[in-house]
């Protein structure tokens, strides 16, 4: 059968009186080319290759059957100058005295005779060995080279022809072109062709279709569809010609042909029984049992095919069909894999050849695989066989139950145990169904699956498989129920714990797995943050921010990152709360993972920096894009962020009230946060003396001590408006003892000594303070401050000295005479924002209010890179908008 799929008529050729060997007279279908049908697409760039072919004596075009091949070889030889001399051969081309009785026939018929002085075969079985030296003299001394393609050369597979084709191609000499179709490797030395470089190769790959041309044969087959619809039907048959046109056939006869190409069932259509026919039942037995078997497999190598047949012949079988390009393709290293739609074929073919049988051989690959350590392919067959003891064990046993909360893999893991029953009881089943609870924040189903578990490794005891990995994995769910909790003691506990199961644990499943240790460290640090232990908790937190890994470790990383901003802004450090913060939001970014719940401290931290800087809208974006904390039992530092950033912008925008309500986290913790309630009793105070109780406000601020910087010199402020000078200035000189505080405190400390100095008459301190704050406060862009200060301040900013300290970047710069109004150009800031080539010269476009689709063309970029461009610039620059990335560009002086 020809690599057509509609069986096209063939132009013949005069009659011959000439008879083969036998004395049957020559078949003269088997010199004609075959007639490409209407819906024959004629590539130009296979067209060109075979073109510039003619350089080499030989040319291979080798790939399956339904590639394409004999049609795209008939469309260019019928573009050839005479003579070109056809040849289809037949399996009873393997007696060389018929071979060589058709090549030579095969030249007559295209009018390139060979000499008298050649003869004729005699023998069908035999072939005259002065014969093949007459004709390739014959052929050298042509002044015209004759050009010879043999289709279904596969065909021919008795050595001695192979052996004297190479002999006549050899001494021919410029005189032959030899084009050979086949979907075998020849029994020709092609290695010493390919070492002199006479050979020019046409293989599956290059025979493939790519995207923009299936979509023209889609057209040429009626069928006027998107070329995105043709790159989703090119990516399911790999650009097989044959799976194209019987497709397009199909989809012809269908109301949505766009939907049937999406969704057709392979096994029912006419692809299934082209694959069937032309390759499946041409194998032998042996080697259909094992093509049907290892059809459940993604890949596989010959050890894991023997595994799945009981035999041990796969390594030969495998091989073979790889020869005989029969769909099953080498992946390198000794593994292969089937074309996705044979796979599929087979798949259904299985099912009924062999029925219930699948999940068997499920279930073994999942052995095999877990002992030679394939951990992912392990877990979709054994969760394929419906064996969710063998899938949870393979998950717990190495070491890899933190990839349920992070990596590029955690949600579809999660989506994999979705389907397990609540029959699964083993212990690993059971501590993997309390890390999806308490992934979800559920703590009360989430312990009391992990207290089974925990029963559950008691009772089998020390001597049970792997029982340190998974009293390991026990530790990490201890440490993140603590977290949601609030509880340093036990998070404390299961800390102590896991570092002692480390010693028993393999230190290749610890190196393999460091997602493990900065999970577990991160709850540890969260913990102690939550409780006020900020030194404990930076110290722990920074190992995690550094920790390796890539994927694995970036939602660990990232909540490092976020936390360590978190206390840099209570110290009162906004720029280099700034810089972490933004790290936190580009690090899970960077690696391409999905955003976990849970996450978005970072963000929530840039809310809080810009309400101090007064960039109000840009704060409310940044909290609303923080991610949501799931239902159940909220993560106490997220809620308690999320209330501090929201309860500040309400504030910020006089909103007293509701920022009242938006202040209490409302986390049902084990340990009071003393960081949280100072928050909260801020919030409050500034409430009660806005409306105008000063006694209550005063009052509520005994939460506020020195140990937070930011809010203690912000209670402050409150206990003088308040008139309690006293309790001001000893919360002021409890924030100074520290030593660790940043500019934020010290404004703010500097304006409550400003204003009592004011109120005592002493302007010339009053000024010389707020004149520090404002040199304090530019560097940081702190507006929030100054606005937050009240009406004493204003005289004092109108002064010559101060105004000029305050212009540009708190207040407007008077116009100089004559001149119209001019803002000076903002300090360079701390964060350094680096965007790459192309990132800004978007960015410069989008300031000259170019539309996406206008950057496109001027740049000579797709639509679709313009916006992966303008998100990584969001991304960098904090913000969610065209005009607020213009904005903050221009701040940073990036325009």
């Amino acid at each position: 059968m020809h690599d057509n799929v509609q069986g096209p008529a063939v132009h013949l050729v005069p009659a011959l009186p000439h008879t083969d060997p036998l004395g049957d007279p020559f078949l003269r279908t088997r010199f004609a080319l075959p007639a490409r049908p209407q819906t024959f697409l004629r590539r130009r760039r296979l067209v060109d290759h075979l073109d510039h072919a003619l350089r080499t004596p030989l040319t291979l075009l080798n790939g399956p059957a339904g590639a394409g091949k004999t049609l795209l070889a008939a469309d260019w030889a019928s573009g050839l100058g005479p003579p070109v001399a056809w040849l289809t051969c037949d399996v009873g081309d393997c007696r060389p005295g018929v071979f060589w009785a058709y090549v030579l026939q095969a030249l007559r018929a295209c009018g390139a005779p060979a000499s008298e002085a050649v003869g004729a075969p005699v023998d069908a079985a035999g072939m005259d060995h002065r014969l093949l030296s007459a004709l390739a003299g014959d052929l050298n001394g042509r002044e015209r080279p004759v050009v010879l393609v043999l289709d279904e050369y596969d065909r021919v597979t008795d050595a001695t022809v192979a052996e004297q084709l190479e002999f006549v191609l050899h001494h021919a000499g410029p005189g032959l072109h030899l084009v050979l179709v086949t979907r075998t490797e020849p029994l020709l030395p092609l290695h010493r062709y390919r070492a002199a470089g006479d050979l020019t190769e046409i293989r599956s790959a290059e025979l493939a279709f790519t995207p923009e041309e299936a979509a023209t044969l889609l057209e040429l087959h009626g069928l006027s569809l998107p070329v995105q619809a043709a790159r989703n039907l090119v990516d399911r048959t790999q650009g097989w010609a044959a799976g194209l046109s019987l497709s397009a056939l199909a989809a012809r006869e269908t109301s949505d042909p766009e939907l049937y190409l999406k969704e057709f069932e392979a096994d029912r259509s006419t692809v299934a029984d082209f694959l069937l026919a032309e390759v499946l039942k041409r194998q032998t037995p042996e080697t259909q049992d094992l093509l049907l078997r290892v059809s459940v497999l993604e890949r596989f190598c010959p050890d894991l095919a023997d595994e799945l047949t009981d035999r041990a012949d796969a390594e030969p079988l495998l091989a073979g069909l790889h020869r005989e390009n029969a769909f099953v393709e080498r992946l390198g290293h000794s593994w292969y894999q089937l074309h996705p739609l044979f796979g599929e074929i087979l798949r259904a073919h299985l099912r009924v050849r062999l029925p219930g049988l699948e999940p068997e051989l499920h279930r073994r690959a999942a052995r095999w695989l877990h002992r030679h350590g394939f951990l992912p392919e392990t877990l979709a067959h054994s969760a394929a066989a419906g064996d969710w003891d063998l899938t949870a064990g393979a998950l717990v046993d190495d070491l890899a139950i933190g990839l349920l909360f992070t990596g590029p893999s955690s949600e579809n893991l999660s989506r994999l145990f979705s389907h397990m029953g609540p029959e699964a009881r083993s212990p690993a089943t059971c501590l993997v169904r309390a890390a999806r609870d308490l992934s979800r924040h559920d703590l009360d189903h989430g312990l009391a699956g992990l207290r089974r578990a925990e029963e559950q490794l008691a009772h089998e005891g020390d001597d049970a498989h792997d029982a340190a990995a998974a009293r390991l994995s026990c530790a990490l769910l201890e440490a993140l129920a603590a977290r949601l909790n609030g509880s340093p003691p036990e998070v404390e506990k299961a800390a102590e714990s896991a570092a002692e199961l480390r010693q028993e644990v393999p230190v290749h499943l610890l190196d393999k797995h460091p997602e493990l240790t900065a999970l577990l460290m991160t709850h540890v640090g969260s913990t102690l943050l939550w409780a006020g232990r900020y030194e404990d908790a930076r110290a722990v937190l920074t190992n995690v921010a550094g920790a390796p890994g890539g994927s694995s470790t970036a939602l660990p990383r990232e909540e490092a990152l976020g936390h360590l901003a978190l206390l840099d802004y209570m110290n009162g450090w906004p720029g280099r709360a700034e810089r972490k913060a933004l790290a936190a939001v580009s690090e899970a970014d960077r690696h391409g993972a999905p955003r976990p719940s849970g996450s978005g401290i970072g963000r929530l931290v840039l809310a809080a920096v810009a309400v101090d800087r007064d960039e109000l809208s840009r704060a409310q974006a940044l909290i609303d894009e923080a991610t949501e904390p799931p239902s159940g039992t909220p993560d106490p530092v997220l809620a308690a962020g999320r209330a501090l950033a929201a309860a500040r912008l309400l504030m910020a925008r006089g909103k007293v009230r509701a920022a009242v309500e938006a202040a209490d986290p409302a986390v049902p913790a084990a340990v009071a946060s003393p960081w949280a309630r100072s928050h909260e009793a801020l919030v409050t105070s500034a409430a009660h003396l806005a409306e105008g109780r000063p006694d209550e406000a005063a009052e509520v601020l005994r939460a506020v001590s020195g140990d937070q910087p930011v809010y203690a010199v912000e209670a402050a402020a409150i206990q003088l408006a308040a008139r309690r000078p006293a309790a001001a200035f000893d919360l002021l000189e409890s924030v100074h003892a520290e030593g660790r505080t940043g500019p934020a405190v010290t404004v703010r400390a500097a304006l409550v000594r400003a204003r009592a100095a004011a109120a005592a008459g002493d302007g010339a301190t009053a000024r010389k303070l707020v004149a520090q704050a404002l040199l304090d406060a530019r560097r940081e862009r702190l507006r929030r401050p100054f606005l937050d200060a009240g009406a004493w301040i204003r005289p004092l900013l109108a002064t010559a000295q101060l105004h000029d300290l305050a212009a540009g970047w708190l207040t407007p710069i008077a116009p100089a005479q004559g001149a119209g109004t001019r803002p000076e150009q903002p300090p360079a800031p701390l964060v350094a924002v680096e965007l790459s080539a192309r990132e800004h010269d978007v960015l410069d476009r989008v300031a000259r209010m170019m539309s996406t689709e206008e950057i496109a063309a001027d740049l000579c970029l797709s639509v679709n890179t313009v916006k992966t461009h303008l998100k990584s610039v969001y991304r960098k620059l904090a913000v969610n908008r065209r005009g607020e990335a213009v904005r903050r560009a221009r701040d940073l002086r990036m325009l």
